[in-house]
């Protein structure tokens, strides 16, 4: 009985929603799986190489610990994390704030610069090879396009 009520008040995906769904999880998990394998020549993880880029694009190449957190999607404590392993091969280091002695800055170092413009043009074919080459200008607009509720939707779920 229990079934019952839960397929009464459970809205099941079609048939085809069933396979977008899927499909998209597939894609997200093979694509981010081979950008990884990519970036691992260069002794980089996916999450690196996001706090590079955020860094490198950054004023001053340096950002709070805590914005980078929110960018990046990663709680404070895992981000703290992380910096220490990119600290301990010398691509960013952690400066206090001057106007809040709690706060904490990444800054991206000259080895982490250099080592963002010497992967940047990798990573970018990387997923050309995987994704943007794959896919016709007109189904990547789409694809676009289909997205972008989907993520305000989570930005405005996530900032509650």
């Amino acid at each position: 009985m229990e079934t019952e009520t839960a397929d009464a008040v459970t809205h099941w995906l079609t048939d085809e929603e069933q396979r977008a769904w899927r499909i998209h999880l597939e894609v997200s998990r093979l694509l981010m799986y081979q950008l990884e394998r990519d970036l691992q020549p260069f002794g980089l993880t996916n999450n690196d190489y996001e706090i590079l880029v955020n860094l490198s694009e950054a004023e001053d190449h340096r950002m709070r610990m805590s914005d980078l957190a929110k960018s990046t999607l990663q709680s404070k404590s895992r981000l703290s994390h992380q910096i220490t392993r990119m600290e301990a091969v010398g691509l960013v280091r952690r400066e206090n704030c001057d106007t809040d002695r709690r706060g904490l800055f990444a800054v991206l170092t000259d080895h982490g610069w250099d080592t963002m413009r010497k992967v940047a043009p990798q990573h970018v074919a990387s997923v050309r090879a995987h994704f943007i080459d794959l896919i016709s200008a007109e189904a990547l607009t789409s694809y676009r396009e289909a997205l972008q509720p989907v993520v305000a939707h989570l930005r405005s779920e996530r900032g509650r």
